[in-house]
């Protein structure tokens, strides 16, 4: 999908058929005409690989186990995904924003607000990282914007949750080649939960989107393309009309290394996610919000989220979430 056709009025309802198809039928789509420059992507994954060649010691200086909010480095084999561990290690960044001043009687996922943590010994990863940011949510936002359209909706329908207190987090990746008898498992099977997700690759592959028969098909990487898919947030908000996509990522052969950056699109914490109004035609066709007892689905995004975090992070949880009778 080539997004600089959304800003050309003759060209705008072609795109936004095709906009529409692909993200009801598949939920994943690669993007082109973004407008994010060549070299700020290319900063981003030279980064990332100076990172994670950092000695173990100074990357675990920020070891997320330091902070509440689950920001920080997580090290290889300690995110769990389907029930397994995932073989990749990752920096996750979030908005800079302090730690909120909260009481007993305040929501818990407000709890997940909070600063970032960055290296002492790549003191130029923070400007890289928060630059690229900036572009991922412009970009995101700008899609958001067309699905709305699609959709038969304003353009601005979603704004209210994307103000300065979103949630949008972001997720810089390296995935270590496999060892020879290890798991293939970089990152088990699952669907996104915010809005959407905005994937930059490098050259490697590995990512794989499930087919409605359950079968996979590569994401082959384009160059200086991302890759889009939907999350539940916007399943629920369209009851099945658009649809998260079970995707996961196998871990690259031996002697590879593989890097990439998730960003995604979430709103406020507090946001409740209400249905939208679909024309009828789109509405016939809406196929309901999968129904898992292993993954409910939450309208209020704050506790769909924490959730996740929860389940994914359970050296974090038990340090800083569980009560003594849960540990």
């Amino acid at each position: 999908m080539d997004l600089s056709r959304f800003r050309v009025p003759r060209q705008r309802e072609r795109f936004l058929a095709e906009l529409r198809h692909a993200a009801h039928e598949v939920g994943f789509f690669y993007l082109v005409g973004h407008g994010v420059a060549p070299e700020t992507m290319r900063a981003i994954v030279d980064s990332a690989r100076r990172f994670f060649a950092l000695p173990q010691a100074q990357r675990l200086e920020i070891e997320n186990v330091r902070s509440p909010h689950f920001r920080g480095y997580t090290r290889t084999g300690t995110e769990q995904t389907a029930g397994g561990a995932d073989w990749r290690e990752q920096l996750d960044i979030g908005p800079e924003r302090p730690a909120l001043h909260l009481t007993e009687d305040d929501p818990r996922y407000l709890r997940l607000i909070g600063p970032n943590q960055w290296p002492s010994a790549l003191p130029e990863l923070r400007d890289v990282v928060l630059l690229w940011q900036c572009e991922a949510l412009r970009v995101s936002r700008e899609v958001l914007r067309a699905l709305a359209v699609a959709l038969g909706q304003e353009l601005t329908y979603f704004d209210r949750w994307f103000d300065a207190e979103a949630a949008v987090h972001l997720k810089v990746v390296h995935y270590p080649p496999r060892e020879p008898g290890g798991t293939e498992q970089g990152v088990g099977s699952h669907k996104d939960y915010g809005f959407l997700a905005l994937l930059q690759q490098d050259e490697v592959g590995g990512l794989q989107v499930q087919r409605a028969d359950g079968s996979w098909i590569d994401a082959t990487p384009i160059p200086d393309s991302f890759v889009v898919n939907i999350g539940e947030m916007l399943e629920i908000a369209t009851n099945g009309y658009l649809r998260a996509t079970q995707h996961r990522v196998l871990s690259p052969p031996a002697g590879v290394d593989r890097y990439s950056i998730p960003f995604f699109l979430a709103p406020r914490l507090d946001a409740v996610i209400e249905p939208i109004d679909l024309p009828p035609d789109l509405a016939a066709v809406a196929r309901g919000v999968t129904q898992d007892e292993n993954n409910p689905l939450l309208a209020a995004y704050g506790e769909n989220a924490l959730l996740g975090w929860l389940r994914s992070h359970p050296r974090v949880a038990e340090r800083w979430w569980l009560t003594p009778a849960e540990r």
